[in-house]
């Protein structure tokens, strides 16, 4: 099913997509984005994130998904792609008891993950969840599995359905016309699978994933 969880954050966003490949070398910055460290998520805009720091405006994804899902304390919830932490600790607010974890395969995201829930999450792949058969209540997986290679991609879609007993939802970047197929190709720094929405909901068949998603889109 498709769920709207990121759109209204993803859309606040002011970007400028020209100045991503203009003001410095495309491929120089994409390589530091790529070792996941402290340029990625702590540099600058022109790196990553420019500074990735909690401002609360996971907190009304946290809400709707509680609420869609019917999430209650004692629930366990696993986010595959927990970059710093901040969706998990903001499901720690929206369902006071709930258990969560989470794994990043940046070990920089890992060590500046939020104290609230460092304790819950490990450097790790998408591809190989060291995690037992349907041990979570509620997988998600925000704008991670687009930065996969295609035989990466469908291990980590096979993966989410083996953890996951419960309901299971997750977020790629997608495109559907040539202008934002530029847009995208101009603003990404990390994406491998870089697909239609048609082409998305064909991998996830192929896959055997189950659960629900969503698509960001550069407009």
């Amino acid at each position: 099913m498709y769920r709207d969880f990121v759109s209204l954050i993803h859309k606040s966003t002011k970007r400028d997509y020209l100045a991503r490949v203009t003001e410095r070398d495309k491929a120089e910055v994409a390589e530091l984005a790529l070792q996941w460290g402290h340029d990625y998520w702590d540099g600058s805009r022109e790196t990553g994130y420019g500074g990735y720091r909690y401002d609360g405006r996971w907190r009304k994804v946290a809400d709707a998904m509680v609420a869609a899902y019917g999430i209650r304390p004692g629930m366990r919830i696993l986010d595959v792609g927990s970059g710093k932490g901040f969706l998990l600790h903001d499901f720690t607010e929206a369902c006071p008891g709930v258990e969560v974890a989470g794994i990043d395969i940046s070990s920089y995201a890992i060590e500046h993950t939020m104290e609230s829930v460092r304790p819950f999450v490990r450097t790790g792949s998408a591809a190989n969840l060291d995690f037992l058969d349907d041990s979570f209540d509620l997988v998600v997986s925000i704008n991670t599995l687009h930065n996969l290679y295609n035989y990466d991609l469908h291990s980590a879609l096979r993966e989410i359905e083996r953890v996951g007993r419960g309901a299971k939802y997750l977020c790629v970047e997608a495109y559907r016309n040539e202008r934002e197929k530029v847009n995208l190709m101009y603003w990404q720094l990390t994406c491998r699978a870089i697909h239609t929405p048609v082409e998305w909901q064909w991998i996830f068949t192929q896959a055997g994933y189950t659960g629900d998603h969503e698509f960001i889109t550069f407009e």
